[in-house]
């Protein structure tokens, strides 16, 4: 059943939609819909026994000498990603048909839209970890197509060389440390590495293990140094950049750091590393964020900066800080999603994303107004949002979860971040 609702989308609708896009724009985005409705139903299927507790588990041998076959795991955590995977991904195929011009090849965006979703899905549902890093690495090329869909523009082919280096760097440092974290377990199956943790940990071979794969994880999800790919990356088309730079493919880091975390903290490593790139991350692209013209560079430099912020929460550890890291997780993909596809909406509408050109669209955009009020609301946690109340608990784990001399300073610096993003979310109001 695992097997199939990533097979669906790789096999079924990828060359669907090619086959498709030269005959009817209507039929590509119908069958594109169909398939992700028909992954969708399957998870959801499954759901009742995720939340009675269960942990669903599919395994077939693939190249066993080396380690690797396709298992897969569902529980919660995976539950969740590919729910999120797959409900904004119709969300985003649906926006896509409206959106994309005539001279836009509908079966080339489909396709590798395609490509994606079954990628990012095999990602969070890969129990093998050799397995996880074949479909990450079809992540990070997938994406190299989407990012570069406009081919004809020098900017969409420089962003997309440069987000393909950066992450497929990255994949490639994970891999490593995932070889060395197998040697040392005599195992590639997560599940199974669960029950040697500290064996795995008293290794010498652990440090750099960790320090590859958070390499990993912190190229993906744009963390501070690697920060400068995702913005750059904003010359794609509006629906990628809110399927692929919102919801999707920049949480795989954020997944990988919560997925690993049982076998990776605990050691001292872990935490003092990812709370500090974090808080770095949450600060410094929250700052950049305020004096950005451009709709989709202000949103992407947001991104970069709550991305940040379920980092440093990960990095925390304690069970309300993990309770804040999955529902921002949520939340963000939720209010980044929609703010990304109202700048396409605008852009698509007044051809400018320059703040600096717009102004006074409620006379002639309500609803996009509103609803473009609503999510930047809860972006920038304004109460009886859901913004609010995963902001209210990073603040707080910010207060209680860290000591030291220097303890005072966490909490000041999230609170700076947090002024900072009600900054920028009043400036995408106001000057638009």
């Amino acid at each position: 059943m695992l097997l199939t609702i990533v097979l669906l989308p790789l096999l079924l609708g990828t060359l669907a939609t090619f086959w498709l896009g030269s005959r009817s724009r209507l039929l590509t985005a119908c069958a594109a819909g169909a398939v992700t409705a028909t992954s969708l139903g399957l998870l959801l299927s499954m759901a009742p026994a995720v939340l009675a507790g269960e942990t669903v588990m599919n395994a077939w041998p693939w190249v066993p000498e080396i380690g690797l076959n396709l298992t897969f795991r569902l529980d919660g955590l995976s539950m969740m990603f590919a729910g999120l995977i797959l409900f904004i991904g119709l969300m985003i195929i649906l926006y896509a048909h409206y959106y994309l011009s005539v001279k836009d090849s509908a079966g080339k965006f489909y396709s590798e839209m395609m490509l994606f979703m079954a990628a990012m899905l095999g990602v969070v549902l890969s129990d093998n970890l050799l397995l996880l890093v074949v479909f990450w690495e079809l992540t990070s090329v997938s994406s190299f197509l989407l990012v570069g869909y406009w081919s004809h523009r020098p900017d969409a082919r420089a962003g997309a060389r440069q987000a393909l280096a950066v992450t497929g760097g990255g994949g490639l440092a994970m891999l490593g440390g995932f070889v060395l974290l197998g040697q040392i377990a005599g195992t590639y199956e997560l599940s199974e590495m669960l029950g040697k943790v500290a064996m795995i940990q008293a290794d010498p071979m652990f440090l750099p293990a960790l320090l590859l794969i958070l390499l990993g994880a912190f190229t993906k999800s744009a963390q501070f140094p690697f920060h400068f790919w995702l913005p750059d990356a904003m010359a794609a088309p509006t629906p990628v950049s809110a399927y692929l730079h919102s919801a999707t493919m920049v949480k795989a880091g954020v997944f990988l750091l919560m997925r690993m975390y049982p076998v990776l903290a605990g050691s001292g490593y872990f935490e003092a590393i990812v709370t500090t790139v974090g808080l770095i991350t949450v600060l410094f692209a929250a700052f950049i964020a305020i004096f950005k013209h451009d709709l989709k560079g202000l949103l992407a430099y947001s991104t970069v900066s709550h991305l940040g912020l379920i980092t440093f929460l990960v990095g925390l550890g304690s069970p309300l800080a993990a309770v804040a890291a999955v529902f921002h997780v949520l939340n963000h993909a939720t209010f980044k999603a929609s703010l990304f596809m109202i700048a396409g909406i605008v852009d698509h509408e007044t051809h400018s994303r320059d703040m600096r050109k717009l102004g006074g669209l409620w006379s002639l955009m309500p609803w996009t107004a509103t609803l473009s009020m609503v999510a930047a609301a809860s972006m920038a946690g304004v109460p009886l949002t859901n913004g609010f109340l995963s902001k209210e608990m990073f603040f707080t784990e910010a207060v209680v979860g860290t000591s030291g001399a220097f303890a005072w300073l966490v909490p000041a610096l999230v609170t700076l971040a947090g002024v900072c993003s009600v900054a920028y979310s009043l400036r995408f109001v106001h000057d638009t």
